[in-house]
């Protein structure tokens, strides 16, 4: 089967050349390879050595808005839980639910506005009053006023994720490549026919780049603009506690806002959520930094501080190490998918900032269904890769 956006006599090579080896694009090369296509995944580093590697495992509903991107989310819900359902053990898929709480009346009454939106849009919504808290989560402070329990909410382990779709990936034929850098592409006039890597050329009916934060730099090399930016995030990691200390995901209402927001300075908002070892994995900051590793005091103090307001009991619990990565970014916050007209044959999946891990099933079929020709099961106009200005602000923010 050969992919619609290769149609040009392409006969030798894949039929499919991912660039990047994380969880868009291990998505997006299970269902390409799934559905026949000759799939090789080329990755400069290791496996998952990007943003896959450094996030929570999150699969929300709760944090979007009606539009594109919630359409986006609930199709990967269900893509997540029917055509990856026999293999959801591998990565310890967990339908634990989100509690977005609210510290005043305010809070709530906005909380409520937002879930009855979501609603309309098919999102599950229960309304948590403040006497039904400590049902769903003990340890909460009793000074919140009320929280919203959405059960579609999810987590998986994001590594084994990738790690078991490339896996199956080669069990349908695709080849993965890492330790293989795109240092530019195989053109025919303005088609792109292939890349070329510090391994070899590698001629293909088509190239996606799913390559995460670095996304924009590989657009770049085709001669196109994609305005994918890096957003540094940490993490904490809490000591081992007992099973179910914290039984679902739980943040501030705040954070939503926090998500939709462009500000380049530091955000942070409560994200407390256990896992299966015990440990207890405390997020959200963002901040446009380019990328500079430089561990922030800062930052981390305060997701240590809004935690604590959260679950008291978290006081004397320690901190065993903290960890931070780069969200792919994008200035309207919705990701780039599907083919790019001004360079036919190259197509993208970037730019899913901190929801790639959930966005990344229902992104990886949808892209899978437009390469062999079928109406994807989504509108991808929203997604378009032109859809942004040929110039613009974000040239400062390269990779280094």
């Amino acid at each position: 089967m050969t992919p619609a956006a290769g149609r040009s006599g392409h006969s030798a090579g894949a039929d499919l050349v991912v660039v990047g080896a994380g969880v868009v694009g291990a998505a997006s090369a299970y269902f390409a390879a799934l559905a026949g296509l000759r799939v090789v995944v080329v990755e400069r580093g290791a496996i998952a050595g990007g943003t896959s590697s450094a996030g929570e495992g999150n699969l929300l509903v709760s944090d979007k808005e009606a539009g594109p991107e919630l359409d986006l989310a609930l199709y990967s819900q269900r893509v997540w839980r029917e055509d990856l359902a026999e293999h959801a053990a591998l990565w310890e898929f967990e339908a634990k639910g989100g509690l977005v709480v609210a510290a005043s009346e305010p809070s709530v009454t906005a909380l409520r506005g937002l879930g009855d939106h979501q609603r309309r849009h098919g999102v599950e919504v229960r309304d948590v009053g403040r006497d039904e808290l400590r049902d769903y989560e003990p340890h909460l402070s009793p000074e919140l006023a009320g929280a919203a329990f959405y059960p579609q909410d999810a987590q998986v382990q994001p590594m084994l994720v990738v790690a078991h779709l490339l896996r199956l990936a080669r069990g349908l034929g695709a080849e993965v490549r890492t330790g293989t850098e795109v240092t530019g592409f195989l053109r025919d006039g303005d088609r792109v026919t292939g890349v070329r890597t510090t391994g070899g050329d590698l001629p293909s009916g088509a190239v996606l780049n799913a390559a995460g934060t670095w996304a924009g730099a590989v657009a770049g090399l085709a001669g196109v603009r994609v305005p994918v930016l890096p957003r540094r995030g940490f993490i904490l990691v809490t000591q081992p506690m007992p099973p179910r200390t914290i039984r679902h995901k739980v943040y501030a209402a705040e954070y939503v806002g926090d998500v939709a927001s462009s500000d380049a300075a530091l955000q942070t908002s409560p994200v407390v959520e256990g896992t299966d070892s015990g440990t207890i994995l405390i997020g959200a900051s963002r901040e446009r930094v380019g990328f500079d590793r430089t561990v922030s005091v800062e930052a981390i103090s305060a997701l240590a501080a809004k935690a604590i307001a959260l679950f008291p009991m978290l006081r004397e619990v320690r901190a065993m190490r903290t960890y931070l990565g780069f969200r792919p970014y994008c200035p309207d916050h919705l990701p780039v998918i599907g083919p790019d007209p001004r360079a036919p044959g190259l197509w993208h999946a970037c730019g899913h900032e901190g929801a790639g891990i959930g966005l990344s099933a229902g992104t990886g079929k949808l892209v899978a269904q437009a390469l062999t020709g079928r109406a994807p099961d989504l509108d991808l106009k929203p997604f378009a890769p032109d859809r942004f200005p040929d110039a613009g602000p974000d040239t400062e923010e390269v990779p280094r």
